[in-house]
């Protein structure tokens, strides 16, 4: 079984190649395409830190990519 791979906001936007800000505003909360309890979670008081789903940001970034650019899904 694999083990996913879970990150901070800033080191998890570092590995994906963005900014936290861009990384942010992918969530569905905010218009985006990261869906809460699969792509990323939230802490577990107001000032803890929002853990992503690397591989799974990852792959949805690139669906969303390619779909801008007209190709497959």
């Amino acid at each position: 079984m694999k083990t996913e791979l879970w990150l901070p906001t800033k080191a998890a936007a570092d590995a994906l190649g963005i900014s936290t800000d861009t990384l942010k505003r992918k969530r569905e909360i905010c218009g985006g395409f990261l869906e809460a309890g699969r792509d990323w979670c939230s802490g577990s008081t107001r000032n803890s830190s929002m853990t992503w789903c690397v591989e799974r940001c990852r792959k949805a970034l690139h669906q969303r990519g390619m779909q801008a650019r007209g190709g497959q899904s």
